[in-house]
């Protein structure tokens, strides 16, 4: 059954067993007691046979839970004629039912964003014109076209002279790559510049965004199951709740004491409260920009000790950005930036993109260009405001103008240079880099502080570039060139530490944040992919998110616990009263209200829960001093 399906069955036993007893209710005060026996009943059957089945279920699975101590409660309050107890812990255990299924919400969606990016169809040259094919259609040995813009179907070799691709959503490398004839060309990639061709090397089936989404769906089916806090304490309470029960039957030789000490134990506490708890932190969490996907993950989260973070638009901002202008004929350095942006603005390159952002940042007007005519992968050349200039890439620049290149020697890892030439000579070069996300450091410290024993790197990129971008930050290790499996191998490796936090943003990350034990993924400008196999997305771009959302997962947890262990406590009380008869069945079942209410008014503390700005945290705010208003 699916999960909407679920949803709906219990809504509609909760519905069915609080009609049972308020009809009942009602006929009882109405003078027929015989009536309401029989409406009590009719709503308490729906939830015992539920229940039953899952149990049976349960058992299947080699698992305990729970369930069993309800549905003893509920059948021996039926076959001792006390139906209006059976009935109220019918209506408590379904409410607890149903407000667990809307804390887990829907935890796992269908990769339907992953698979709709991949292309239905592709353009095949044949017999000198152009045809759009399925892609199942596609063999080894065709040739395809791909316009710009278009995401590229199949594996396959260039066959034109050049070709400006973006692969960050593949390998977490930021800037486009300039391919070369017989490159090969990844499916899952996005064309950046102009139209080029290849020949395709394998079917869309073998190709390699197909595996990526098959390495989803294969971790997503084998990542073990989050057990619920609640059954990690049903074994002990069902031990003692049927020693109490037996105890009180056997020596007093009064049936109605034993249902009595089982509607008294029926595990409410354990029921509501941590479901209670569990959603208002992911209420508390949503406020923050945290999207938790269900109480399972929220659960997990708090007990992290291991951080796997990608770099690519993670780490680092993910775009492109101007760390210095560099000036080599006494032009000012926003003259540089004037004349470049303006001449980008004709093109729709990323890194044009990014001056022309980084120009209007700063308020610069930016003149229309004239005469523009564009090199795909090497660089744009025009007119601004009569004087003739050209910018692109070193080489290219300095080749245009028959001037030899001024790169810098000390040029670090992962940078790209743009030279700006203005009326035949070189007049500035760009420096541009992917940097690291400002407060970076101040987080990572902030989530040791919260326990987070180990925080590794894992990324696509160049190992010179991931040691630069990492460098100073204090991480336990760092690991680049990952393909998505390698990815999800490391995740797996890193479980002997402790349940493992994963943190990415591209396609390339979907496989191991779905092997996590919580996958985190950056939701305002990451890849559908990701958002769609994570446990947890991040609202906004903003990655110190992190730290109020941990924090608010170990404080609802521990409001959880302090919710069952008081009320569990209460609830041995009471059935200790049950068994020497002090309470009837009745009597017991309100008892087991009032216990509920005083532990769901507990449970709703954690919408209070107030978080600790991450940059600020110190030893004295670890992880089990969360502040609530």
């Amino acid at each position: 059954m699916d999960t909407t399906g679920t949803d709906r069955v219990k809504t509609a036993i909760l519905l069915l067993s609080l009609a049972g007893l308020l009809s009942g209710l009602g006929l009882y005060f109405a003078g027929r007691p015989d009536m309401a026996s029989i409406a009590w009943m009719v709503g308490v059957l729906p939830a015992l046979v539920a229940l039953l089945i899952e149990i049976l279920r349960s058992i299947g699975r080699g698992e305990v839970g729970l369930d069993i101590v309800a549905a003893l409660s509920m059948t021996a309050a039926l076959v001792f004629g006390e139906t209006l107890a059976a009935a109220v812990v019918a209506v408590m255990y379904s409410g607890g039912t149903f407000l667990e299924g809307f804390a887990e919400g829907r935890a796992r969606r269908e990769m339907h964003a992953l698979l709709s990016r991949v292309p239905r169809t592709a353009t095949r040259h044949r017999n000198g014109g152009l045809e759009d094919v399925p892609l199942d259609e596609i063999v080894p040995g065709d040739r395809l076209l791909i316009r710009q813009g278009d995401v590229v179907p199949v594996d396959g070799r260039l066959t034109s002279e050049t070709a400006f691709v973006d692969t960050s959503a593949l390998t977490g490398e930021s800037m486009p790559l300039r391919l070369s004839m017989d490159a090969d060309v990844m499916s899952g990639s996005t064309n950046a510049g102009e139209a080029f061709d290849i020949t395709a090397t394998h079917s869309a089936g073998e190709s390699t965004y197909a595996g990526i989404v098959r390495l989803v769906e294969e971790a997503q089916r084998s990542k073990a199951p989050m057990s619920r806090l609640a059954d990690r304490w049903s074994l002990g309470f069902l031990a003692v709740t049927v020693v109490i029960a037996f105890a009180a039957w056997w020596f007093t030789g009064d049936p109605i004491r034993a249902v009595a000490v089982l509607v008294v134990a029926t595990p409410c506490p354990l029921i509501l409260a941590v479901p209670v708890a569990l959603v208002a932190g992911l209420s508390r969490a949503a406020h923050f920009g945290v999207l938790i996907k269900g109480a399972g993950p929220l659960e997990t989260m708090a007990r992290i000790r291991t951080l796997i973070l990608d770099k690519t638009g993670t780490l680092t901002d993910g775009r492109p950005q101007i760390v210095s202008i560099d000036s080599h004929d006494g032009m000012a350095q926003d003259d540089i930036l004037r004349l470049a942006a303006a001449l980008d603005q004709a093109s729709k390159h990323p890194v044009a993109q990014a001056i022309v952002a980084a120009a209007k940042a700063r308020n610069i007007v930016l003149p229309v260009p004239t005469d523009v005519a564009e090199i795909p992968g090497e660089g744009v050349v025009g007119r601004v405001e009569g004087r003739d200039v050209l910018v692109g890439g070193d080489d290219f620049v300095a080749g245009r103008v028959g001037q030899s290149s001024a790169i810098q020697e000390g040029l670090s890892a992962g940078s790209v240079l743009v030279a700006v030439a203005v009326d035949g000579r070189i007049a500035g070069h760009l420096v541009m880099s992917d940097p690291l996300r400002e407060g970076a450091a101040e987080m990572l410290a902030g989530l040791r502080e919260q326990g987070i024993k180990r925080i590794l790197l894992a990324t696509g990129d160049r190992a010179a570039v991931a040691a630069r971008v990492t460098e100073g930050l204090g991480l336990d290790a760092v690991r680049s060139g990952l393909t998505p499996d390698q990815k999800v191998l490391l995740v797996l490796s890193e479980r002997k530490n402790g349940p493992v936090m994963m943190v990415g943003d591209g396609v390339n990350d979907a496989p191991a944040l779905a092997a996590a034990d919580v996958g985190v993924a950056m939701g305002a400008r990451g890849a559908a992919a990701s958002a769609e196999a994570a446990d947890v997305v991040l609202l906004v771009d903003q990655l110190d998110r992190l730290g109020p959302g941990i924090e608010i997962a170990r404080a609802s947890r521990r409001i959880a616990l302090e919710s069952v262990v008081v009320g569990i406590g209460l609830s041995v009380l009471g059935m200790i009263a049950a068994a020497f008869g002090y309470l009837t069945p009745v009597q017991g079942a309100l008892l087991q209200e009032v216990i509920d209410v005083a532990v769901i008014l507990n449970a709703l503390r954690a919408l209070r829960i107030d978080p600790h700005d991450p940059a600020s945290l110190g030893p004295a705010s670890g992880p089990d001093m969360p502040r609530t208003a």
